[in-house]
């Protein structure tokens, strides 16, 4: 894969959130400003569009400015399925997909993912001790099989990525850069951090 090919950058902000007690993670504030905001202020400079995959709240996401994308699944049924509404619904071979609650992604991201492909369509961060299989580089050629894999009732995003022939690319240099933030305490952690 050239460096220079498009790839469209994707924040994940649409799940019910149950660790957080429902709330919309994405809107959650972390240093004034929401979560989703801190991972498309990382995402942009390093690729050439952002879009955010959604399901409520979809007017104040659209108020940034960016395309929102709803799933064209009902009922919340994970990430697999904002995947597949993004790739229904935005033109582009290449998109890197992240969640909300990622809020210290590194700025290297998209490049080391892309030169660590070696020809896969999935590549994911793995970042020494457990896999992040919601941070990846994916292909658009997934999408039949994708939305087979949906249609048959699955849900596990590992074992999709593995069945498409994906891998993981080692960031263990950069653990702490793939702390998530799933519940109020976590949040509150990372308020109180320096």
């Amino acid at each position: 894969m050239n460096l220079d090919e498009v790839i469209t950058g994707v924040v994940l902000a649409g799940g019910k959130a149950r660790r957080m007690g429902g709330a919309d993670k994405g809107l959650l504030e972390l240093d004034g400003k929401p979560l989703w905001r801190h991972v498309t202020d990382a995402l942009a400079p390093q690729l050439a569009t952002v879009v955010i995959s959604a399901n409520r709240h979809l007017d104040i996401y659209q108020a940034s400015g960016l395309k929102v994308i709803p799933d064209s699944i009902a009922d919340f049924p994970g990430p697999l399925a904002g995947m597949l509404s993004v790739f229904q619904q935005v033109a582009g071979d290449w998109f890197l997909f992240c969640p909300c609650d990622n809020p210290c992604i590194p700025h290297t991201l998209v490049d080391r993912l892309a030169a660590q492909r070696h020809g896969a369509p999935v590549v994911w961060v793995h970042d020494g001790e457990r896999d992040h299989p919601t941070i990846a580089l994916i292909n658009r050629a997934v999408e039949p099989q994708l939305t087979a894999y949906l249609q048959a009732g699955e849900r596990r995003v590992m074992i999709f990525m593995r069945q498409v022939g994906g891998h993981a690319v080692d960031f263990s240099d950069c653990k702490e850069a793939f702390v998530n933030v799933n519940t109020p305490e976590e949040l509150a952690k990372w308020q109180k951090r320096p």
